[in-house]
């Protein structure tokens, strides 16, 4: 098992939702640790030496770095969302490897998979991304691939690859491309009822940023070298989010069916995480709830 304790240890992306969740985590979890989060645009890791700089002198990377964005944005600016990540994500394995890191752990996304009900690690190579995901599901993808290609070609077995299922948390992305929990949250805090696409039914594996970091370092720890997808594994109807989120603020519900709602089910197979002995601690209402208090701390 990999001690984390008095290592240098990196975050690309640290600035993000789960970038700063993993950073909290750490702190607590490895006191001992020191502990560099670097973000845009402070440091462009579309530069190899930006990346070579950055991972000078570190034990562990933790690659989280990357555009978010909801599958309709990807679609409308694609460019703007795959040349980048691609670039960051060749650059910083160069890096991690030309600097001789103890491990180097990089995120991937559930947008790599092909629309099922349940997503198994080993499917995706069989498949193509969603159509939704295309680019960005593409880009993860390639940068999974070269991730493999420097393990396999310089007998290099120190990398894990994650795949988080859908993330929400605190500073998350309130804003107009927000997804499905910041999106009813925000709604429900600025209306007198919460009005919800679709009927509810649509079922999605979410998990809190937390369980999401919590699960890096896990992976990380036991040195686990193949794909592995970070979910709760629980399926979760849009309606059981909305129920909570309306609850909160006191406020009824209505639907919009008259609106697309997606594919009917999207589930992480969360059977090898469980097998390394990972699993989610924060239930759906706890996560949800501790999100709304940080929104209305900090963006209300």
């Amino acid at each position: 098992m990999l001690d984390l304790s008095n290592k240098n240890i990196l975050v690309t992306g640290g600035n993000g939702m789960i970038g700063r969740a993993l950073v909290a985590t750490l702190g607590k979890e490895y006191p001992t640790a020191v502990i560099t989060s670097v973000d845009l645009p402070d440091v462009d890791l579309r530069d190899r030496c930006d990346c070579m700089s950055v991972c000078n002198g570190q034990d562990i990377v933790f690659h989280l770095a990357g555009i978010k964005g909801s599958p309709e944005r990807c679609m409308k600016s694609p460019a703007s969302f795959s040349v980048p990540m691609i670039q960051f994500n060749a650059n910083m394995v160069e890096a991690a490897y030309s600097s001789n890191v103890k491990w180097f752990l990089y995120t991937s996304s559930v947008g790599v998979y092909h629309p099922a009900e349940i997503f198994k690690e080993d499917d995706v190579w069989a498949t193509a991304p969603s159509e939704n995901d295309w680019y960005a599901g593409w880009a993860k993808r390639v940068g999974e691939m070269n991730v493999q290609a420097y393990m396999k070609e310089y007998d290099w077995p120190c990398c894990s690859i994650v795949r988080p299922a859908n993330v929400y948390g605190p500073y998350d992305n309130f804003g107009k491309w927000s997804m499905v929990v910041p999106s009813l949250i925000k709604k429900a805090s600025e209306n007198d009822e919460l009005n919800v696409w679709g009927d509810g039914s649509p079922i999605r594996d979410l998990i809190y940023s937390e369980d999401v970091a919590r699960g890096m370092i896990h992976m990380v720890e036991n040195e686990v070298t193949e794909p592995v997808n970070l979910g709760s594994g629980t399926g979760h109807a849009i309606e059981d989010v909305a129920e909570i989120v309306s609850d909160y603020f006191n406020v009824p519900v209505t639907w919009d069916i008259t609106k697309r709602v997606g594919d009917a089910k999207r589930l992480m197979d969360t059977t090898r995480a469980k097998s390394y002995g990972f699993n989610p601690k924060i239930s759906l209402k706890e996560g949800i709830e501790q999100t709304i208090e940080w929104y209305k701390e900090h963006v209300l």
